[in-house]
């Protein structure tokens, strides 16, 4: 039996190196940077820059930049803040919707093509696996 620091070693690089491999299979032409932008708008709505930067942890100029790239390619959107017309409000558009459930489909199909080539009983230990790391990965 592994020991827990190994056990926990071997699953990071694991699970770095299947995030990798999810990345590497469709980037649609978006940086991480972007990527992960998009997501967020997605996921949390609209936003403001000052929110946009803090939430992905960098610079405001830094977000700004990132932003008017996303603007430019029409994934998002960038309005005044009605609140405070100093400020700017983001929000993701259709065309980053569709872009971001596109490169979903294609991680997704990455995946099933190789649990596919499992057999039975790997299947049901990965199933184990899944359900192990759901509950690992839960806010406590």
């Amino acid at each position: 039996m592994l020991t827990t620091a190994t056990l926990a070693d071997r699953l990071r690089v694991s699970v770095g190196r299947l995030a990798r491999r999810l990345r590497q299979q469709s980037m649609g032409g978006l940086t991480p940077s972007q990527s992960s932008i998009l997501a967020n708008l997605d996921r949390l709505g609209p936003m403001t820059m000052t929110q946009v930067a803090e939430q992905e942890r960098i610079a405001k100029p830094s977000a700004t930049g990132i932003v008017g790239r996303l603007v430019d390619k029409g994934l998002v959107d960038k309005s005044v803040d009605p609140a405070d017309r100093r400020s700017s409000v983001v929000a993701i558009t259709g065309a980053g919707t569709n872009l971001l459930a596109q490169r979903r489909r294609e991680r997704t199909a990455f995946l099933a093509e190789r649990v596919e080539g499992l057999t039975k009983e790997e299947r049901r230990t990965l199933e184990r696996a899944v359900e192990i790391l759901e509950h690992m990965t839960e806010e406590r």
